[in-house]
């Protein structure tokens, strides 16, 4: 009787060993499946950018070095059915972090990333600059940028759409598409073109694409803020008149449009003025078809509120590098013109 006793504690006391065994495992596991720490970086935090479309195989290759034990971390994931459900993004993993962190993280945290652009010459280096801070690359945003349904819909071309891209810094997910990036672009630029900027293009007769056309002449022209409106009521006198604009930047564009946007121009030469394209304003009256350059705000601004004058003409003041004499009539502006010339050709610069 007494060893069935005997016998019959020490099967409960197997059982609350094995019991209480089997409750440490399952809560040590569980720990470390989830709450242990399972970075292997030594650097605060690192950013984690899943492409597109991954699948289980590419999130191994991405996150796997940044692990002490893979193994648990794909345990959790797909317990927790993340792997289910791998979002394209870029993530922040912390030090430290734990597996049900890191998988918090990849599945709510999507950081945003400032794309900033400014001072772009053709829509070519915007794609390219773009595409260092998202997913698309040049060759998606250019192919979007000139997709014949976008253009066709919202009346541009591909000359003129160079115009809708406003240099700002602006918020978007890593993962934003090429047309979801061009469509945020449009939106912005027609939230700029508010009623009252449209009230006054259309007092110049002028559309809000053409505004932009002669903004990126004008800062060409001057890098001069504060000189802006006088230059641009000088080409908008020019353009009532069906006078040709003769602007300069217009036929360094067109040299560089000719011969490669890498060649360093220095001076415009006469011989240069004889270009054919349809940017070289010496040849042909109006504006050109699209932007010379990125307008900044301050551009087309001196435009729209362009100082009304008389001028018709101007040449570089040598006694104020960077700002310009301004004349009537032809007659003036050749005498402006001589404290120019003389100035290249005491510092042997030929025109």
């Amino acid at each position: 009787m007494m060893e069935n006793k005997s016998l019959y504690k020490f099967i409960i006391w197997l059982g609350v060993a094995c019991f209480l065994f089997l409750a440490v495992t399952f809560t040590y596991n569980y720990y470390n499946t989830y709450y242990a720490e399972n970075t292997s970086f030594n650097e605060e935090k690192i950013f984690l950018y899943i492409p597109t479309g991954s699948g289980l195989n590419n999130l191994k290759t991405q996150i796997s070095p940044f692990l002490k034990d893979s193994s648990t971390f794909f345990d959790a994931a797909y317990k927790t059915k993340y792997v289910l459900n791998i979002k394209a993004g870029k993530y922040e993993i912390k030090k430290g972090f734990s597996n049900k962190e890191i998988i918090n993280s990849l599945r709510f945290n999507n950081i945003p990333v400032n794309v900033i652009f400014n001072n772009i010459e053709r829509l070519e280096n915007l794609a390219s600059k773009v595409s260092n801070y998202i997913e698309s690359d040049s060759l998606s945003l250019i192919n979007s940028f000139n997709e014949e349904l976008f253009l066709k819909t919202n009346n541009l071309n591909p000359e003129s759409v160079f115009a809708i891209f406003l240099p700002n810094t602006y918020e978007f997910y890593w993962n934003t598409s090429a047309d979801q990036f061009r469509d945020k672009m449009l939106n912005q630029y027609n939230l700029f073109w508010n009623s009252s900027r449209k009230k006054k293009a259309d007092a110049l007769n002028l559309s809000p694409i053409q505004v932009s056309v002669l903004a990126s002449i004008v800062q060409r022209e001057t890098p001069k803020v504060d000189e802006r409106p006088t230059i641009s009521g000088v080409y908008f006198n020019r353009l009532k008149k069906s006078m040709r604009l003769q602007a300069d930047p217009t036929v360094v564009y067109t040299i560089k449009k000719t011969k490669g946007f890498d060649k360093k121009i220095r001076r415009v030469l006469y011989k240069d003025l004889k270009i054919k394209s349809p940017y070289n304003t010496y040849l042909n009256r109006g504006l050109p078809p699209g932007p010379i350059y990125m307008s900044d705000f301050s551009s087309i601004e001196s435009v729209l509120n362009m100082e009304n004058n008389d001028y018709l003409f101007f040449v570089a003041d040598v006694k104020r590098p960077g700002y310009h004499i301004f004349a009537k009539t032809y007659r003036q502006h050749n005498k402006n013109k001589r404290q120019y010339t003389s100035w290249l050709r005491k510092n042997n610069i030929r025109r």
